[in-house]
């Protein structure tokens, strides 16, 4: 099913649980740069253009050993960018919807920007399947665990692209310190943090009668988020839309997609919801 904003409406009216599954094209409105086209990460980083690398051979542990202040750079540099992005009104939508039904929301998401903490979720309904920059681990994940990385405010200089600050540091073993996000090739990375996460939306799956799930701006290239999301739909015998202004094939004739930008989207439902309500 394809474009019928009214099946979509009616599928949220009923539900008594909402499952947000997220992925880089939800951050998109909030300005924030989708990498996964080369072009999109080149034109974000033009430095590694010249370099000749992409996004999936910046974005790993060989990267910090072989170009230490490229990757602390790089880290720093998008650290600071979500830091300073304010997360669209779509998030409000959302978070709306979800704490209006019976069991609430709670969101999987493979984005590390921490956007959803920032627009007021539940950190604890938050299950952030590919870690957070907000986090922080031993480079070589030393005592199998992470912390916040609030303390971490980078200074970068962009022209010379490192940082200038001190740069962070484990305070078990004294060596290098990274993000808490699950990088190609990452055999050091700490899930610790995150089962938890994984373990309670589990359970309030299990309590939710009528789910809706929602999927925005989850790509193909990387289908954690899609996957998920249509598997969870399909065991529920749940709602499932899918909005996507590229990728929003369904695989089954009751699931609906939407080919529509995140905000837009959200904002078109919305809309029709508060019409039903006041009429």
């Amino acid at each position: 099913m394809k474009n019928d904003l009214n099946y979509a409406v009616e599928l949220i009216k009923k539900a008594d649980g909402l499952l947000i599954t997220a992925g880089a094209g939800m951050s998109v409105d909030s300005g924030l740069p989708d990498f996964r086209s080369s072009g999109g990460f080149w034109n974000a980083y033009p430095p590694f253009q010249a370099m000749g690398l992409g996004f999936s051979q910046v974005a790993t542990p060989n990267f910090y050993l072989e170009h230490t202040e490229q990757a602390y750079w790089f880290f720093a540099h998008r650290l600071i960018q979500y830091r300073n992005a304010t997360p669209h009104e779509g998030y409000q939508i959302l978070k709306r919807w979800g704490e209006q039904m019976k069991h609430g929301y709670f969101v999987f998401t493979s984005n590390v920007d921490g956007h959803f903490q920032k627009a007021g979720f539940d950190n604890k309904r938050i299950y952030e399947v590919h870690g957070t920059l907000e986090r922080m681990q031993c480079f070589h994940n030393c005592q199998g665990k992470s912390w916040s990385s609030a303390e971490f405010q980078p200074i970068v200089d962009d022209e010379h692209y490192r940082v200038i600050s001190p740069k962070p540091i484990c305070p078990d073993c004294g060596g290098m310190a990274r993000q808490n996000v699950m990088m190609f090739d990452d055999w050091f990375y700490c899930d610790y943090y995150y089962r938890f996460k994984e373990v309670a939306l589990e359970e309030w799956l299990r309590k939710v009668g009528n789910l809706v799930v929602i999927e925005i701006g989850a790509g193909k290239a990387i289908p954690t988020v899609r996957n998920f999301s249509e598997r969870t739909a399909k065991q529920k015998k749940g709602g499932f839309i899918r909005i996507n202004p590229q990728d929003a094939g369904v695989p089954k004739m009751h699931f609906l997609s939407l080919e529509m930008g995140a905000l837009e989207a959200l904002r078109a439902l919305d809309n029709i919801l508060n019409l039903d309500r006041n009429s």
